[in-house]
């Protein structure tokens, strides 16, 4: 059994990490970190999880803590990793981040981004960008991904298709994203407070939010990203749009879709619109695509669960092609409903 500690297990991603594991036949969570939790019971932190994790507790992250650890999970918010990562790969140790701290490969545009000198410039080229479907090969090589957030897996994969294909023109993308609020995180603040939120949509991050860089990097693009809270726990809704290269056939977009991820287990091509719900608890994402002959644009639609395929999920999906492990293992493909 693969032991595996989780750094970040008192948050929403951490017990969503937690959720799928303990369905899975080869990795084992056996230490789980958070600082402002640790020394509570798990059960005390994530009550849902009190019979598949009995007598578990929250610590507080030391290093020796990892003397018997084969593979780390962190879900930190950025700035945290690049303190950490050294120890940890110095280790031999399986890592899969999901914080933006690697993701982006040049340290400048981490700085032009996030507003601070990158920490562990030296550590960025070890790292694999991590949406499987894209680069799978390279994460099975590989002993540290960046898994891709949310937003950016979303986007990416309902338009990668369509860029590849040469149907739109990179450089006219605009992304409208709508997530749920489970995505800000589970501390409290004004802005995700329910008086807040309930019966309210609001966009944020205007013009210069942190993940158009990684958008514009997989794409080879320059686009246009807002992103938007809805009263909802969980759920990404990317509606996208670019100008077409030239007149087209109205199935082309669709059939694009249809050749990039014919053989994907988690990604599915719809005809209809898709929703949010279908995919709620599920590692899924369903997209489709259209052409507009009446404005020559092409539109392109996904939606996925931010903790699942947009986080834990997605987490959990690098780990099991860098160890050489089922892809799908642990892994839902179907959606609650209702």
């Amino acid at each position: 059994m693969i032991q595996a500690a989780i750094l970040g297990a008192s948050g929403f991603v951490g017990a969503e990490l937690l959720r799928l594991l303990a369905l899975h036949p080869h990795i084992k969570a056996t230490r789980l970190f958070g600082d402002t939790q640790a020394g509570l019971d798990l059960e005390q932190v994530h009550p849902h999880l009190a019979l598949a994790y009995a007598g578990a507790k929250i610590e507080r992250y030391e290093e020796q803590s990892l003397n018997d650890i084969d593979l780390v999970f962190a879900a930190l918010p950025h700035g945290h990793s690049q303190k950490l990562a050294g120890s940890i790969l110095d280790r031999g140790v399986a890592f899969v981040d999901l914080g933006a701290d690697f993701r982006l490969r040049d340290p400048k545009a981490y700085e032009q981004w996030y507003g601070e000198p990158h920490q562990a410039p030296d550590l960025l080229d070890r790292f694999v960008y991590g949406i499987p479907e894209l680069h799978r090969e390279a994460i099975r090589s590989s002993r540290a991904v960046a898994a891709a957030g949310c937003y950016p897996t979303a986007a990416i994969l309902a338009l990668k298709p369509l860029v590849d294909a040469g149907l739109i023109d990179p450089d006219s993308i605009v992304v409208d994203a709508v997530s749920g609020v489970s995505g800000a995180g589970k501390g409290l603040k004004d802005t995700t407070h329910f008086n807040t939120v309930a019966e309210s949509m609001s966009a944020y991050g205007l013009i210069s939010h942190r993940h158009t860089a990684e958008m514009e990097a997989s794409l080879g693009a320059r686009l246009l990203f807002t992103p938007h809270l809805a009263p909802m726990n969980r759920g990404i809704l990317a509606t996208c749009y670019g100008q077409a290269t030239g007149a087209m056939d109205a199935e082309a977009p669709i059939e694009a879709l249809r050749a990039a991820y014919a053989i994907e287990p988690f990604v599915h091509v719809t005809a209809d619109a898709p929703s949010t719900k279908w995919t709620l608890g599920s590692n899924a994402v369903q997209v489709t695509a259209r052409y507009d002959p009446r404005t020559g644009r092409v539109l392109a639609i996904s939606a996925l669960d931010n903790l699942v395929k947009g986080a834990a999920g997605q987490m959990i999906q690098c780990a099991n092609l860098m160890l050489g492990l089922e892809e799908m293992a642990a892994l839902p493909v179907c959606g609650i409903y209702p």
